[in-house]
């Protein structure tokens, strides 16, 4: 097995299996906090804490590895703070893995407060209205302060469906720069490993360009950025698509900012390993569970009378009966969705549970080289109809993104599969 695995100061990458007709794959990727099972789902603790659960009820719905956002512990508590207390783990109570964003998409989401050049990113703090400059080696320094088991490199974002493709450019070529600029910067590498990220917006060869480029640099892993920024979802399978044919095997793939059940399953048939978004935790504040049947949204008043649990046959911590057979109803967090923290805080745990025990079920799939039969469960369970199924997954699936000149994802086998799943859809 020597030759599935590859190492790096802070890092152990171990390739255990890969599907036979997908370019899915299960691995082991060992951190300075402990090893994580790929493919994984990361919930995203943007302030140091996840909203509305504590670090010991993240930890019991199994969660190894979270997001902390490099910009805004830099705002608050700060650089000096974090220092004195000697890092993330010790100031949020965490012992697992943590993977730092740089601040790098506040770009798009803090646009109106934001000015990029090639010196790096000037911020009014949202907070008080004061100027932050955020460049390649502060965003560093301050992740080393942080001390989180990856850190993300500082890169230009800019939102895919952008028309401006000298912009693009710009961006993607500044992106690589700002690489070098952190890789200098870093003064942990035997304790926190710096992934790149690929730039390029929607183009292709300006993709292509840029995972060459990054994969010259050699950080010990590899992540697809730039996406989840509205574009179509065909657009988003091409470029994942283009990007992981291009990686190689023995490094951990993440892709930024995804977070929908279709587009996790879908994406580790692309070959990708790594994904976070706040989106699982962000529709538990407003009433909704996620579930295999798709999401439910319990503050509808046909929940009122509804004692059986969030989801049956779920293991999280609400769905769970405990002994005697009592559990949390949906009738009891209806009750509370408009009135009490508790509902969200319920529907949290719940949430982060099923998307942490889908990519479970995704990997075991995997391993057991039946994961083209887990993709027809799963989306069996969401739509009632094959004629239902999103055209994009379907699309995806059978290798058929038009205008992409790379080998089919699929063998012939499998287009039949996918046929006698979604029906045939062009």
């Amino acid at each position: 097995m020597a030759s599935n695995v590859w190492s790096s100061p802070a890092l152990t990458f171990e390739l255990i299996a890969k599907c036979s007709t997908t370019r899915a794959r299960a691995s082991i990727l060992t951190l300075p906090h402990g090893p994580v099972q790929l493919p994984i789902f990361m919930p995203v603790a943007t302030q140091a804490s996840l909203k509305g659960i504590t670090p010991q009820q993240l930890e019991e719905t199994s969660c190894v590895l979270c997001l902390n956002n490099t910009y805004h512990l830099g705002l608050k508590p700060g650089q000096q703070v974090l220092d004195a207390v000697g890092g993330a783990h010790k100031f949020q109570g965490w012992n697992h893995n943590i993977l730092t964003d740089s601040g790098g998409f506040q770009m798009v989401s803090l646009l109106k407060l934001a000015k990029i050049t090639e010196e790096g990113v000037r911020f009014l703090s949202p907070h008080d209205g004061s100027p932050m400059l955020l460049t390649p080696e502060h965003s560093i320094s301050l992740q080393n302060s942080i001390g989180s088991d990856i850190m993300m490199q500082l890169d230009d974002v800019l939102v895919t469906t952008s028309p401006d493709k000298a912009r693009m450019r710009e961006a993607m070529e500044r992106s690589v720069r700002w690489l070098d600029r952190c890789i200098a910067a870093h003064m942990k590498p035997e304790t926190q490993n710096l992934f790149c990220i690929i730039q390029g917006g929607l183009d292709l060869d300006m993709r292509r360009e840029c995972t060459e480029a990054m994969l010259a640099r050699n950080t010990p892993g590899i992540a697809i950025g730039g996406l989840s920024g509205g574009e179509a979802k065909d657009d988003y399978c091409r470029v994942v698509a283009t990007c992981t044919a291009l990686l190689p095997d023995l490094k951990p793939r993440y892709v930024m900012g995804i977070g929908y059940p279709e587009d996790l399953v879908v994406s580790v048939a692309l070959g990708a390993d790594m994904f976070d978004c706040v989106w699982p935790t962000r529709t538990a504040r407003f009433g909704n569970a996620v579930t295999k049947k798709g999401v439910l949204n319990i503050r509808n008043a046909k929940f009122a009378n509804d004692f059986g649990p969030i989801e049956p046959g779920c293991e999280c911590a609400c769905c769970k009966q405990g002994e005697g057979g009592m559990g949390i109803t949906r009738a009891f967090v209806h009750h509370n969705a408009s009135k009490e923290t508790v509902a969200a805080h319920l529907l949290t745990i719940h949430n982060v549970w099923y998307q942490l025990n889908l990519m479970r079920e995704v990997r075991q799939s995997i391993i057991e080289d039946r994961f083209p039969a887990y993709i027809r469960e799963f989306f069996g369970g969401l739509y009632s109809s094959k004629t239902d199924y999103p055209g994009w997954a379907v699309t995806a699936l059978k290798g058929r993104v038009k205008g992409d000149c790379m080998r089919s994802l699929m063998t012939d086998w499998l287009s039949l599969v996918a046929y006698w799943i979604f029906g045939l859809r062009e």
